[in-house]
């Protein structure tokens, strides 16, 4: 690891929310582009746009079970006066030699068979009797039940259009258009449709692979038992949770007992799986900060260009903040608050714009909205700070969660926006207008 500070400001500079996203933004690059496998490549970015190679579908296909026929043949057809046709074979999906449908004959014919030569439209085997010589039938019979009924006669009991229940060749998509753009977001969907077109492999940019970490030896992991003074750690899997959620893999490591040597070498050890790091706890002013212990004074002078630099932003919550890179390959670090409101509210702020960076997404930032302002009291926010509070948000009103100053993790259960408080209000009262940042 390395440490070269870039601030020039000095220590006691005040950031604003903008300024240090900006100065983490710019530092950070997307991911190099890698060829994947389809399934692997699922939540992955598209770096080219995909041409179709082959129209889909690739043949006229029926849309449903029932029998290939001639428009004219059916004409008139009814219940009381079916039309009596000449089954001469059956069409099955993937069938290679499928049966001519001459005058007066019909084809059985399943869904996603191509239509045979000489059928102009499908009837349903529901407007049939299924070969059955009664009234119309609600199925097929399985052929290996029933083998003679793909020859016989069928009865029609309903005239059908021409190109009736018919998907025409290339009226999904033809080839030469444009299947999907450098820049999507590859999810099921999109996936179906490579495999449909015949790509088994995609060119993208990984998903990030984020090392969450916590520290503080007053920590415990769930389920197990809690001593004097300790509680459980809730922030790494909070963050790792939301790491996953913004697109990235993400690991989870136990919480870091506050001792410098220790944090330095779990950070050292956890960089060959972390194209981003994340830490939370300890970089506040307290003699147990421990984040900013190990990593503000610790650099390889062969690193230009490394470090960990730890400021004070005008913001509430998440007033102390870390940023740097670490490692030989200049791996981006963030170093959030250890209050789990703050944290979370950090993550939101400056971790997921990141995460969504080195995706290579153009739009990184959760989507915003106005809303009207609903509570029971005016709302006060520290002068010169820019504030976040938790809220529910519906119909263009947002409600505050947990009240204006409150830390607790219970209130961001209940949250799904983000209150954002200009710098320069002192306070807000019901009915005023906010931005609102949606969390879901």
């Amino acid at each position: 690891m390395s440490s070269a500070g870039q601030d020039t400001a000095g220590p006691d500079r005040l950031w604003s929310v903008d300024e240090h996203l900006q100065d983490v933004l710019t530092t950070v690059r997307p991911l190099e582009p890698i060829e994947l496998q389809l399934l692997d490549a699922q939540g992955c970015v598209l770096v080219e746009d995909i041409t179709v190679p082959l129209s889909l579908p690739p043949f006229d296909n029926s849309s449903m079970d029932g029998y290939a026929v001639r428009v004219a043949d059916v004409a008139g057809a009814s219940e009381e006066f079916p039309a009596a046709l000449e089954v001469v074979g059956d069409v099955a999906a993937g069938a290679a030699e499928p049966p001519h449908v001459g005058p007066g004959q019909a084809a059985r014919i399943m869904t996603g068979a191509p239509l045979p030569p000489g059928a102009e439209t499908v009837v349903p085997v529901e407007w049939t009797d299924g070969g059955l010589g009664e009234g119309p039938v609600s199925s097929m019979r399985a052929r290996s039940a029933s083998p003679e009924g793909a020859t016989g006669q069928v009865r029609v009991h309903r005239p059908a259009k021409a190109r009736a229940h018919v998907r025409d060749a290339g009226s999904d998509v033809k080839a030469g258009d444009r299947a999907l753009s450098a820049g999507t977001v590859l999810g099921p969907p999109q996936i179906a449709l490579l495999a449909a077109i015949g790509r088994g492999t995609v060119r993208v940019r990984p998903r990030p692979r984020v090392v969450v970490m916590s520290t503080g030896s007053e920590l415990v992991q769930p389920d197990e038992q809690l001593g004097h003074g300790q509680i459980y750690d809730s922030n790494s899997f909070a963050l790792t949770a939301a790491a996953r959620d913004a697109g990235a893999i993400a690991y989870r490591v136990g919480a870091v007992a506050d001792d410098a040597d220790t944090l330095r070498t779990t950070v050292e050890d956890q960089l060959v799986r972390a194209d981003l790091m994340v830490t939370t706890g300890g970089v506040s002013v307290g003699a147990y900060d421990v984040v900013k212990e190990a990593l503000a004074h610790v650099g390889d002078e062969d690193e230009a260009g490394g470090g960990v630099e730890f400021r004070k932003l005008a913001m509430q919550p998440g007033k102390p903040q870390g940023f740097g890179t670490v490692g030989p390959d200049h791996v981006p670090l963030l170093a959030l608050p250890g209050n789990p409101v703050s944290s979370y509210v950090s993550f939101e702020l400056f971790v997921r714009p990141v995460i969504r960076t080195l995706m290579g997404l153009k739009d990184v930032h959760r989507p915003s909205a106005r809303a009207t302002l609903a509570a029971d009291g005016p709302l006060t926010s520290p002068k010169g700070r820019r504030q976040f509070l938790r809220g529910r948000y519906s119909d263009g009103e947002v409600t505050p969660v947990g009240g204006s100053g409150s830390h607790l993790i219970a209130a961001l259960a209940q949250a799904d926006a983000l209150i954002v408080v200009p710098e320069d209000t002192e306070s807000l009262e019901p009915g005023a207008e906010v931005e609102v940042v949606l969390l879901g």
